[in-house]
């Protein structure tokens, strides 16, 4: 082993050039709207404007200045916001979907510091249709898995290796910002691998205390209130020379005493002890021709939910399509349809379909959301 490794790495991350320094600042976005029909929202169906479906509307800054020696000090700030009526898309925070700094070299990785997506996002998001081709309608049920991205880590330390040999790794960390060290805390870790059309990845996230510090690693914006929770995923796909693929990603999901979920707001008065989730997922896209695709998900979703009383063992199953025709490289529309079934029998919201995206929960176990959209990026 290189003794002299550690050192090396440190010195490769803090040193600066002698050379006057590059740098670099670049204005990026997406522009997603839409007009959504839910078939079942509280008993009614009903027509919405709905902003950031397939893809959440967002702009943001990055940059990056070369300090010489294969290394980089970088930057991000992203907003995310509702371009049907201006609104930010989390209240008080103006870089809601990232805000970070660090330094990034090419032989040894890259180190951040701030708001930022945890290895389970980054690694094992992109094998779903929620976090890559779909959007909301294909999110599995509440989320739960955070697929679809709904909450980042506050606070945070991120580490990205290099790849090596068609693996990277990632581990990121998420202070409690609290004199009690473990409160409301994150962490995660996922490790990826490619080689010509095929990859994989596995990731693994745990938190404490999510929603019930504000300034905590998850301050408000997670999906569930709980003493701990912790997610497990891992994912596959074959992509071939045209861009098409197949995949297939499997989560387990753990949330323990749970008192709150976003997506549902009656849970009852019982006690939970906890909820787990198993997420199967098999999805898919072809590209008929060059400028228009096909993507297509399925996904069955056994839950477990325990209280003192007993337990309950609901099941979800959920089909999302999705016709999407570029106009340019930057500018498509699409139409999109998700069908949800589910079949709780706990006498709460959680028994109720709720397709994310669907202007509310519906009023029984099915609901159908149908969607045409514009798309544009710069």
């Amino acid at each position: 082993m290189n003794k002299h490794l550690p050192c090396a790495a440190l010195a490769a991350l803090f040193a600066t050039g002698h050379a006057h320094a590059q740098s670099s600042v670049t204005l990026y976005g997406v522009i997603d709207n839409g007009l959504n029909f839910t078939s079942n929202a509280r008993g009614h169906s009903t027509y919405t404007m709905v902003s950031g479906d397939a893809s959440a509307s967002n702009f943001g800054l990055k940059g990056a200045e070369d300090l010489g020696g294969g290394l980089s000090a970088i930057f991000t700030l992203e907003n995310g916001f509702n371009v049907n009526n201006g609104a930010l898309s989390m209240d008080g925070k103006i870089f809601s979907r990232q805000a970070f700094v660090g330094l990034s070299s090419a032989t040894y990785g890259t180190l951040t510091f701030g708001r930022q997506y945890d290895a389970t996002v980054d690694m094992w998001s992109p094998f779903t249709a929620a976090g890559n081709t779909i959007g909301d309608l294909a999110a599995h049920p509440f989320d739960n898995d955070n697929a679809d991205q709904d909450f980042r880590f506050n606070n945070a330390v991120k580490y990205v290796s290099p790849t090596f040999l068609g693996f990277q790794a990632e581990g990121v960390y998420g202070f409690s910002n609290a004199t009690n060290f473990a409160a409301n805390r994150a962490y995660s870790a996922g490790i990826s691998y490619g080689a010509g059309p095929f990859s994989a990845a596995v990731a693994y996230l745990r938190q404490s205390n999510g929603n019930l510090t504000s300034t905590g690693a998850v301050g408000g914006d997670g999906v569930f209130t709980a003493a701990r929770q912790q997610n497990i995923g891992a994912g596959v796909k074959w992509t071939f020379g045209d861009g098409s693929n197949v995949g297939l990603a499997y989560s387990h999901v753990d949330v323990y005493q749970p008192t709150g979920n976003a997506y549902a707001p009656d849970i009852g008065t019982q006690a939970w002890s906890s909820w787990k989730f198993d997420n199967v997922e098999i999805n898919g896209q072809y590209f008929i021709d060059p400028v228009l695709s096909l993507a297509a998900a399925y996904t069955f979703t056994h839950g477990n939910f325990k209280e003192a009383a007993g337990r309950s063992s609901p099941n979800w199953h959920q089909v999302a399509l999705m016709l999407n025709y570029s106009l340019s490289k930057r500018t498509s529309v699409y139409a999109q349809g998700a069908y949800q079934h589910t079949n709780g029998k706990t006498g709460t919201d959680l028994d109720l379909a709720h397709i994310v995206g669907a202007a509310d929960l519906s009023s029984n176990g099915i609901q159908a959301v149908v969607r045409i959209g514009i798309l544009h990026h710069f």
